[in-house]
């Protein structure tokens, strides 16, 4: 295990560095080194390392959601107000309407199938953008009109939507009927996740303010907070819907509310974790990807992913309707809501692992998303940004 650990780190972190180096993001190196490394391919990670996964991409996401919450100002999505709302679920929609209109005409699959298909592939990817949009808001980057905090909140909200969303329609598919309950999960999951949040981060404001605490010791703490969190997530299950990943995000917003030079100095700490967590959490994504299983489907499914990628792109217009955002803005957070990864790596496998005949389909599917869109998003964001995105810190309104 220990020799798998250190080929992901080696392998992640010199890939991504040749990446860099040929002017591609990062984690297109780390991801292929997931591919070379994985079980598909040259089999050299241990397979104590692949059952644990799924986990440890979990942390690894964690840690970049705290550091995204770490510095959301609450006064920035005050600002940016309807927009943000709607990109929580209205783009995600938008894609699903597409995959079931297009997916039977090009896969010759049923509405429903076609419907699990788009309720994984709907998700963005926070573990691709909130580092990109962190790194956009400290340097200047759209913060006239809270660009990147809109990003960046809405990606993170947008997983729990269509997680939820997959779970009811996994359950239509296997021949159970949809309940109510299903469907109220999800404004249930939501608030439950930011009240716990917001509650657990300003007990630790208050704890960090009256005991004296070396700033290492915070983030032991903040991060045992957020495994916590997860666990109770874990618990809850099927019982109470409850979003870990918008708690740990609310609790990093309630302390950078009550304790702002705090926060700025945690947020630095959690950026050096960073370091170590992405290659963890791409590389293992590439581990899970069946390079023979993406081919069978050929140019049909790469055909779907870019027809549907536009019904969400047009979803995102639609958010941005009757703001103060001219048409490059719009185009850049258009272009910023395509990459997917984390979600997918996650869900994916689970219709083939429950014996859906679609099961097979999604999993391709879901793999292609990944190879395709993780890359390009991340490409077009770090190409774009400068190009369709003001560099200034004043004041403006969504």
């Amino acid at each position: 295990m220990l020799q798998g650990l250190a080929l992901i780190f080696l392998g992640g972190m010199a890939l991504g560095r040749l990446s860099s180096r040929l002017r591609l993001p990062p984690l297109l190196g780390m991801l292929l080194a997931g591919i070379l490394l994985g079980p598909h391919v040259l089999g050299l990670l241990d397979e104590r390392i692949l059952l644990l996964s799924s986990d440890l991409r979990r942390i690894a996401l964690l840690i970049i959601l705290t550091r995204a919450g770490l510095n959301l100002r609450l006064e920035d999505l005050r600002r940016v107000g309807r927009p943000a709302l709607l990109m929580c679920f209205l783009p995600a929609c938008f894609e699903l309407v597409g995959m079931v209109l297009l997916a039977p005409k090009l896969l010759g699959v049923r509405p429903l199938e076609a419907a699990l298909l788009g309720s994984v592939v709907a998700a963005v990817s926070p573990a691709v953008i909130v580092p990109k949009m962190l790194r956009l808001i400290e340097d200047g980057w759209g913060g006239a009109r809270r660009i990147p905090q809109m990003i960046m909140a809405g990606a993170s909200v947008d997983d729990v939507f269509v997680i939820i969303l997959f779970t009811s329609l996994t359950g239509l598919a296997a021949g159970e009927s949809l309940a109510f309950s299903d469907l109220a999960r999800i404004p249930v999951s939501i608030l439950l996740g930011i009240a716990a949040g917001l509650l657990c981060g300003s007990l630790l404001a208050v704890l960090y303010h009256r005991v004296p605490i070396r700033d290492t010791a915070k983030v032991v703490l903040l991060l045992s907070l957020s495994f916590l969190l997860a666990a109770l997530e874990d618990r809850l299950s099927g019982r109470v819907g409850f979003s870990s990943l918008l708690a740990v995000m609310a609790a990093g917003v309630a302390l950078q509310m009550r304790q702002g030079e705090t926060a700025a100095r945690l947020s630095a700490r959690y950026a050096k974790l960073w370091v170590a967590a992405e290659p963890l959490l791409f590389v293992l994504v590439g581990a899970t990807v069946n390079i023979r299983c993406a081919l069978d489907f050929g140019p049909a499914a790469v055909l779907l992913l870019f027809l549907v990628l536009l019904f969400q792109m047009l979803g995102v217009w639609v958010c941005l309707l009757g703001t103060a955002l001219d048409r490059r803005e719009r185009l850049f957070c258009m272009v910023a809501y395509c990459p997917k990864a984390t979600v997918q790596a996650a869900i994916g496998p689970i219709p083939l692992s429950m014996g859906l005949a679609c099961g097979n389909l999604v999993l391709t599917v879901a793999v292609l998303s990944i190879l395709i869109t993780a890359p390009l998003g991340a490409f077009a964001i770090d190409l774009l940004y400068q190009r369709l995105l003001q560099q200034q810190t004043g004041g403006g309104d969504t």
